[in-house]
């Protein structure tokens, strides 16, 4: 594989004697793709049936005849005003039942029929003209599902949707109300049409009621997307791409991308940091200006898989963004790390977040690779260095990975919908997991629920997994390696109905959780060989005991290469967990200086150094910021 770069760009919003200017320098820099065209939906179409194709196509060939590779999106994250004054019923409700009005983006529900008809024929007037034309290299549909909290919608189209949807999955309502367990509180219906959302109830609704709705909110994702797909397929050759989020989860991402030929995620560390991840007020101030070490290339090989082995970087943070509670701008070489890293993870393209800072409207405080002046930011010299290096670096093949760890859309809607504990997050227990391999200097790959073949790796890490699949079953039970799993593995059936037998209902672990119980801050139960468990315990029958807690409750039982932890470690706890595992599995692993990272590629060991101050790995020094290919 050959990397590129990329970056996106809006010809729409700057006067058009400036887009040969801009295209040239682009090139000069050594960017190859430029993205375009997801917000111009107004421009492309200023009223019903009347198109403005002159600019599109002037913007078009000027970026080919620059030598650039063209990205176009399909403008449905935001339809103009006259689609609204179209379908006024067409804006998603909140759970609260206010309307998401107009006046910024994505305001749309993906239940409503009408909408999603104005997509199809807005995406088949781009293919008409665009999807042969060969300088139209890839095409992205919509633009950052769920973005803004919009995957939930409480609308009359998302209700009568609903109803349609349980229907058909449940066939009657006696059917329905003995899989939800509608006999509690007397919430029996006699008719689908009987059936409202799980919204503004007195208290919290019936559990299975509201992962029904998860379900079927992604399934409407999916759906959404798919009609765009099959008007794109019909007219184009070309890949058709999304651009994912960051911790993102209200939707399977995994589904999305069955009908996709590339996943590509938008990747702002700094942001991130700051915006999604809970840490301690010291760890942030560390890594204040570079990013979480982890969260970058946990989604990177999150969407490595959902992509099934093709992904990009769609948007990559260059300086400070505008959405964060605060937005420090990075440290002086960070741009250059997060391109490298995302390449060492299998990146095909890595595409900066935007050329020119706008000098309007919401995102004008976002940086771009250039100020809003047209003079160069800081990251435009790091991206240009970039492109030097990756041509420098030539083929770069993708590293084996010993340690696959299942990520589970589905478990992350349950454990919200039933957390049972403030601070029980399915992301964050499986983020903790993937950053203990991390920081043990091993390469992971992230894999679907319904995986069926385990025989690859030699570790599977599996903690809070809702539901076990029978496809992930059959592969436990083939398994030769050491599986890590829960807590709360394989503890709920898909109705969010406790599993009985109880669980964790492991092959060839005849055991039983008798009892949990959440655990508030300052908590933990102690491990007797180290570290805690804290945020959740488990309290365990039968099996045969491979670790105990201090007061000497089992905290691990053992079946073969199956290991169940009855808690959620700590860092410490996973550090020691994991590491002991790997000596098992005879799996070399490494003591790496705080801050430092690795990722093995083929034939490469990429260093990169998300500390501030300088470190000596191997010998080799990685400078604060820094990356090294060795």
């Amino acid at each position: 594989m050959k990397p590129a770069l990329g970056v996106c760009y809006y010809p729409e919003h700057w006067p058009e004697e400036i887009w040969t200017e801009d295209a040239a320098r682009m090139a000069g820099a050594g960017l190859t793709w430029v993205r375009i065209g997801e917000f111009a939906w107004s421009r492309i179409e200023p009223s019903e049936g009347r198109f403005d194709w002159g600019w599109l196509d002037r913007a078009i060939g000027m970026l080919a005849d620059a030598g650039l590779r063209i990205v176009l999106g399909t403008p449905t994250a935001t339809p103009p005003r006259w689609v609204l004054d179209k379908h006024p019923d067409m804006l998603a409700v909140d759970a609260q039942g206010r309307l998401r009005k107009f006046g910024s983006r994505r305001h749309y529900c993906f239940s409503h029929v009408g909408y999603r008809k104005e997509c199809v024929r807005i995406a088949a007037a781009l293919a008409d003209r665009y999807g042969r034309d060969a300088r139209v290299q890839a095409w992205q549909i919509d633009n950052e599902y769920g973005c803004h909290d919009t995957v939930l919608s409480y609308s009359d189209a998302a209700r009568d949707a609903f109803r349609i949807w349980c229907a058909q999955r449940y066939q009657s309502p006696s059917a329905l109300n003995a899989a939800w367990g509608n006999i509690f509180w007397s919430m029996e219906i006699d008719d689908f049409d009987q059936l409202d959302l799980p919204n503004l109830t007195v208290t919290e609704a019936n559990p299975a009621h509201a992962m029904a709705f998860r379900r079927f909110s992604s399934a409407q994702v999916v759906a959404f997307n798919k009609v765009q797909v099959d008007v794109l397929r019909a007219r184009t050759d070309a890949p058709l791409i999304h651009n994912y989020m960051g911790r993102e989860v209200e939707f399977d991402h995994w589904d999305v991308a069955a009908d996709l030929d590339i996943a590509s995620w938008d990747s702002y560390p700094i942001g991130f940091l700051s915006d999604r991840l809970i840490e301690t007020p010291e760890f942030k101030a560390r890594y204040l200006r570079q990013g979480h070490p982890d969260m970058q290339a946990f989604h990177h090989d999150l969407y490595r898989g959902v992509g099934r082995g093709r992904w990009w970087v769609m948007e990559q943070q260059p300086g400070p963004v505008n959405w964060a509670p605060w937005n420090p701008a990075p440290l002086d070489g960070m741009p250059r790390l997060w391109a490298h890293e995302a390449v060492a993870h299998g990146a095909e393209a890595v595409c900066w977040f935007r050329w020119r800072q706008a000098p309007f409207a919401q995102e004008q405080m976002h940086a771009g690779l250039l100020r809003p002046d047209g003079v160069a930011a800081p990251a435009l010299a790091e991206s240009v260095t970039v492109a030097a290096e990756l041509a420098a670096l030539g083929e770069i093949g993708l590293g084996a990975a010993p340690v696959a760890l299942v990520f589970d859309y589905a478990s992350a809607w349950g454990w919200n919908v039933q957390p049972q504990g403030a601070d029980f997050d399915y992301f964050a227990v499986c983020f903790e997991a993937y950053g203990a391999a991390r920081r043990a200097g091993l390469n992971i790959d992230i894999v679907s629920p319904d995986c069926a073949d385990l025989s690859g790796y030699a570790l599977v890490l599996a903690p809070g997994l809702m539901t076990l699949s029978a496809a992930l079953r059959g592969a436990l039970e083939r398994f030769e390696g050491v599986a890590l799993l829960g807590p709360r593995f394989n503890s709920k059936t898909p109705e969010m109905a406790i599993q009985l037998p109880l669980p964790p209902r492991v092959p060839g672990l005849d055991a039983v959780v008798s009892r949990v119980e959440s655990l508030p801050p300052g908590c933990d139960v102690p491990l007797a060989g180290g570290g805690s468990f804290y945020r959740w315990f488990e309290h365990l029958e039968g099996g045969e005991v491979a670790e105990l807690t201090t007061d000497g409750r089992p905290a691990i039982l053992r079946a073969g290469g199956l290991r169940y932890l009855a808690g959620w470690p700590d860092p410490e706890g996973w550090d020691r967990i994991l590491r002991a595992a790997c000596s098992d599995m005879g799996i070399d692993v490494l003591n790496l200086p705080e801050g430092l990272r690795l990722r093995r590629t083929d034939p490469h060991i990429v260093a990169m150094n998300y500390g501030s101050e300088a470190v000596i790995w191997n010998g080799v020094a990685v400078p604060g910021a820094g990356v090294v290919w060795l």
